[in-house]
C-alpha cells in the first residue's frame, strides 16, 4: 500500500469540516423558538385553525402544542419542561400530539421532526415553533406577552 493521495486527504478534511459545521448549526438551532411569518403560504391561518381545532386547541386560550412519538427520548424531556412552564405560568394549555396517530395533521402543520412545539396565541394562530427541547425560561418569555394580550 502506498501513501494516501492528496485528493483523499482533502476529501476527508472537507467532509469533517462540513459535518462539524452542520453539528454546530443544529446545536445552535435546536430547542430555540422561531417567530413565524404569518404571510407564508404554508401558515395560512384558516387551514391552521382547522388542524389545531382537530387537535383540541381551544379558541381564546394560549396553547403549547407538542408533537411527539413514543420512541422519542427528547420528547419526554420536552413534556417535562412544558409541564413545568405550565405550572409556573397561569393560563396556558398544553396539548400533546402523537405523530403516529395524527400524521396527517403533523404534515399539514409542517411538522417533520419530534419533538416540535408550537405556540398558539389566543386568536388561534401559530406564532412560534421550536424543534428539539426548549428551555423553560424561553417558553415563559414567549407566552407571557401572549397572555397579557389574551387577558384584555
Amino acid at each position: 500500500m502506498g501513501e494516501p493521495s492528496l485528493t483523499g486527504v482533502v476529501v476527508v478534511v472537507v467532509v469533517l469540516a462540513a459535518a462539524t459545521a452542520f453539528g454546530w448549526w443544529r446545536k445552535r438551532r435546536d430547542g430555540r423558538f422561531r417567530p413565524l411569518d404569518a404571510s407564508a403560504d404554508h401558515l395560512a391561518p384558516a387551514s391552521d385553525s382547522v388542524a389545531l381545532a382537530a387537535l383540541g386547541v381551544r379558541p381564546g386560550v394560549v396553547t403549547l402544542v407538542q408533537f411527539s412519538a413514543p420512541v422519542c427520548a427528547p420528547c419526554r424531556a420536552t413534556r417535562r419542561v412544558l409541564e413545568e412552564a405550565r405550572g409556573t405560568v397561569e393560563g396556558i394549555a398544553l396539548v400533546e400530539v402523537d405523530v403516529e396517530e395524527r400524521l396527517d395533521l403533523a404534515r399539514e402543520l409542517d411538522v417533520w421532526r419530534t419533538p416540535t412545539v408550537l405556540i398558539v396565541d389566543a386568536a388561534g394562530r401559530i406564532v412560534q415553533r421550536a424543534s428539539g427541547v426548549p428551555a423553560k425560561d424561553e417558553i415563559i418569555a414567549a407566552v407571557t406577552p401572549l397572555l397579557a394580550g389574551a387577558r384584555r
